[in-house]
């Protein structure tokens, strides 16, 4: 027999197995070799938590009291899968496109990007997912209770706990490392995919050893199973019918499904695999399951816990290690479905709960320099605790028993309450709304009343509540509506509750219009497979493309936030790194925050900036129920009407741009003939004196030859700057390429640029560490970049205590950053101080200001980019150089 220590060491080991799949899932998919990750395999094998261990132990318990009925749990989603493949592929592709982080999100988003809707489908999904998690605990308690033939509610409650605990761990270490709904969990679900195969194998195991190491045979099992109870095919249909949409729904409602089906998905053709591959999978785990429920009726005494059957019949053939095989199975079912749950419901409790109120407390604060980015992580970690301490304390206040084995179908039941909501807003542009709010309180609380509360019993309610109606009103029976009994209590609420949600749905639709952004977004979500474009809502306002950097860089992060800004800076034609926030724009950058924070507070935190919405004509017109011709024909007018004034834009930038560099042009041939003049009378002032040689003594005659060198070197200079600039512009320069390392490169430019420093002592702040990459390249020329830009920081930083920072980050690819903490470079003058007419500043220049034109022909050379980065505290420029001239350190 197994001790209990064998057991627990067993199980830590396993656990520190899932934690290192987890690891390097998590580490392939950060170095960019993802691709296996995301095999449709993968993903089919992730859909698996929808087998808990309520499926693996509860099943054979179900088939012992009820028959076949357990296989109702296993042909709904089949069903799903096989019949509505097509509804499957709309909702991955409105995630996808709408960037949705959860079932919650989801409805929230369709009608109108409503919070209170979302708030309603998260407090729901955690009424009805907290039991559920008790559940997973209390299986796990049990088992251990088997091996460790011992029973004592101190002891199964510290199990619990500590099961409790370890999972919360897991799940906040590999659950929250990504904000993005982009980013997936790759080392989760590949634990899950794992924990699937586990159970799989698990459970077949012991039907292989029932069938064949206790029955004999295949015509001997089904011999027994004749002579037994089970051989008895009683089919109510009533009940078959009602567990199989129920268990359709609880496939496409539950957060957790939601969460691996259509969060996690990257591609129809893991869908695709998934139609056919899952049921299959389903089948296999239901293949055993009655040989085993009657092989335990038969050798195990009277009154043994038929949900136990998985892990007691080995143990009573004295096949330790085959319980052992099954305890992990039952183990996997439990964990990889409360993980999955905990990030799933977290996520909504962070989107739809923390931020909202996060917002409406810092209300005015939304475009101060900052991270949101912690607080939502912070927020999902705290829920993800605060979801596990829930299903605990939900296990230790109930004591566990046949009252919480029965939640699973009551908790099934409560989450298919979005049913109508969800695919009334996928298929009917006419849903709103004020309906979804009306469906969802109507269903929710007929669930409550006539199920939820019963599953309590006397616990709760007097018993007079439930036998003769509230108030005496036999009518209201929970369980006997409107005087109507004799049907199963899951039919009865279940016909009850989805039918008035349904109609309440259907007629508050009807009867109120739905406001300009419920048309919009109606109009996207059923049209997605025609590939409708963004709606456009936002109007331009009065937001600055600065606050909208800083609110993003919050959110998304500093480098994802300027790579976003520069790519679409790019894309609408502008010079600088900052787009013109047109409605387009604005409609990008709230889909891309809403993959972070959801759909309502990326809403909200987009309106705080731009101080409101506007749905044009053109935008009403597109919702509209007009011929397609006509919209066809307005959207078209409005391409283009929105083309002339980008190409208007860009025009009077290049205009303006123009302008200033003719300014920059006449002050630059007066700089330089000042430049070349002044050397120049210098050396001929001072060589007259020395050709004529009258009454100079030797220490002058010393002191004007120094002079005439001096301006020597500053006139071969400046010749050297122009005849490289030219050299370079033609395309006439030859690159000598070789290796070195970038620490090395940076430390001479280093010490050229500031061997001449003054008083004021420029402080540089490096990291040699992240410096410690080969390059592939001219280091000469790239030495020149540098000196330049350092030179720069040490000539115009007009901070107290001047600092410039240079950061080295590889990634895409390599990129060398030179940041001080000076006032920076005026917005008007970004887009022209690489131009060779440009200089930084008119007073301080020392110089014909070619440095910056220089460096840019230099690094395009290179193959790499040089830019000036916006939103810093002081000046920042960039350079940029591709991976292949950048060669890791070895």
């Amino acid at each position: 027999m197994t001790t209990l220590n064998a057991l627990a060491a067993i199980s830590i080991l396993y656990v520190l197995f899932l934690f290192a799949v987890a690891f390097f899932a998590e580490r392939a998919s950060r170095r960019g070799r993802a691709n296996w990750l995301r095999a449709p395999i993968v993903y089919t094998l992730s859909l698996s938590i929808y087998c808990t261990a309520w499926t693996f132990y509860g099943a054979v318990g179900s088939a012992a009291r009820n028959g076949f009925e357990y296989l109702t749990i296993y042909l709904g989603p089949s069903l799903v899968l096989i019949g509505w493949w097509w509804v499957l592929r709309k909702l991955v592709r409105i995630g996808r496109v709408q960037r949705i982080t959860s079932i919650a999100d989801l409805i929230s988003s369709r009608y109108g990007k409503s919070n209170l809707l979302g708030v309603g489908v998260t407090l729901l999904a955690v009424i009805g997912t907290t039991p559920y998690i008790a559940l997973q605990l209390q299986s796990v308690t049990l088992s251990v209770e088997v091996f460790s033939q011992a029973s004592g509610g101190e002891q199964e409650q510290t199990t619990a706990f500590w099961v409790a605990v370890g999972l919360a761990v897991f799940t906040v270490i590999f659950g929250t490392r990504n904000l993005d709904a982009n980013e997936r969990h790759h080392g989760v679900v590949m634990a899950i995919a794992v924990e699937a195969i586990v159970k799989l194998a698990a459970l077949m195991a012991v039907g292989i050893f029932v069938v064949w190491g206790i029955s004999g045979g295949v015509s001997e099992t089904l011999e027994r199973i004749d002579a037994s109870s089970l051989g008895h095919w009683e089919v109510n249909g009533g009940r078959w019918a009602g567990l199989m949409f129920l268990s359709a729904a609880a496939f496409l409602c539950l957060p957790r499904m939601f969460q691996v089906m259509v969060v996690e998905n990257d591609n129809d053709q893991q869908l695709r695999m998934a139609a056919w591959a899952f049921p299959l999978y389903l089948m296999l785990m239901s293949l055993f399951i009655v040989p085993i429920a009657v092989v335990g009726l038969d050798v195990l005494p009277a009154g043994s816990n038929p949900d136990l059957f998985v892990l007691t019949v080995p143990l009573e053939y004295g096949q330790n290690a085959l319980a052992l095989l099954s305890f992990l199975g039952g183990f996997s079912s439990a964990t990889s479905m409360v993980i999955v749950a905990a990030i799933a419901l977290s996520t909504m409790v962070s989107n739809h709960i923390v931020m909202p109120i996060w917002l409406r407390v810092n209300e005015n604060v939304v475009s101060v320099s900052g991270d949101v980015r912690n607080v939502v992580l912070l927020s999902r970690r705290l829920s993800i605790g605060g979801v596990l301490a829930l299903g605990y304390l939900y296990y230790a206040q109930s004591g566990g028993g046949a009252a919480l084995s029965e939640i699973g179908l009551v908790a099934f039941m409560g989450i298919a309450q979005v049913l109508p909501a969800m695919l009334g807003g996928i298929f009917w542009r006419g849903a709103t709304r004020f309906g979804a709010l009306a469906g969802l309180t109507v269903g929710f609380s007929i669930w409550v009343y006539t199920l939820y509360l019963p599953s309590f019993g006397a616990a709760i309610l007097p018993e007079s509540f439930f036998d003769g109606g509230p108030f005496g009103l036999i009518w209201l029976h929970p369980q006997a509506l409107f005087g109507i009994s004799g049907i199963d209590p899951l039919l009865h609420t279940m016909i009850w509750s989805l039918t008035f949600n349904a109609v309440a749905f259907f007629v508050a639709s009807l009867s109120s219009f739905p406001s300009p952004l419920e048309r919009l977004q109606g109009a996207q979500f059923v049209n997605i497979q025609q590939g409708t474009g963004g709606a456009r809502s936002w109007s331009q306002g009065s937001a600055e493309a600065e606050d909208l950097m800083v609110m993003a860089q919050r959110i998304l992060g500093s480098a994802d936030a300027q790579r976003l800004f520069l790519r679409e800076a790019r894309r609408q034609g502008s010079d600088t790194h900052l787009p013109a926030p047109t409605a387009e724009f604005l409609q990008i950058l709230e889909r891309e925050l809403s993959g972070s924070v959801g759909a309502a507070t990326a809403h909200a935190m987009v309106g705080q900036i731009v101080g409101g919405m506007s749905i044009s004509v053109e935008d009403l017109m597109a919702v509209a129920d007009e011929t397609a011709q006509m919209m066809e024909y307005s959207a078209t007018l409005e391409a283009q009407s929105q083309e002339l004034s980008r190409t208007a834009a860009q025009l009077r930038a290049a205009n303006d741009k123009l302008t200033r560099l003719s300014v920059q042009k006449d002050a630059f041939l007066s700089q330089i003939s000042h430049e070349l003049r002044t050397p120049m009378t210098s050396i001929r002032a001072f060589s007259e004196i020395l050709r004529d040689g009258d009454g100079i003594t030797a220490e002058e005659q010393s002191k004007y030859a120094s002079i005439i060198h001096d301006e020597a070197i500053r006139l071969t200079r400046l010749l050297d700057d122009l005849l490289d600039l030219s050299v370079l512009e033609n395309g006439q320069v030859s690159l000598n390429l070789g290796e070195g390392m970038l620490s090395d490169v940076l430390d001479r430019a280093e010490a050229a640029a500031l061997a001449h420093d003054d008083k004021r002592g420029l402080q540089i702040k490096r990291d040699r560490e992240s410096e410690q990459v080969w390059l592939n390249t001219d280091t000469e020329r790239l030495s020149q970049v540098f000196i330049n830009l350092i030179s720069n920081a040490r000539k115009y930083c007009d901070a107290e205590s001047p600092a410039l920072a240079i950061v080295v980050t590889k990634g895409e690819a390599l990129t060398v950053d030179f940041i001080d903490n000076g006032s920076g470079v005026a917005p008007e003058a970004q887009d022209v101080i690489f131009e060779k007419f440009a200089r930084v500043s008119d007073q301080k220049a020392g110089g014909a200001g070619l440095g910056l034109a220089i460096s840019r022909q230099i690094v395009t050379r290179l193959g790499g980019e040089i830019s000036y980065l916006s939103g810093q505290s002081g000046a920042a420029f960039r350079v940029i150089l591709p991976l292949e001239k950048a060669l890791a350190a070895q």
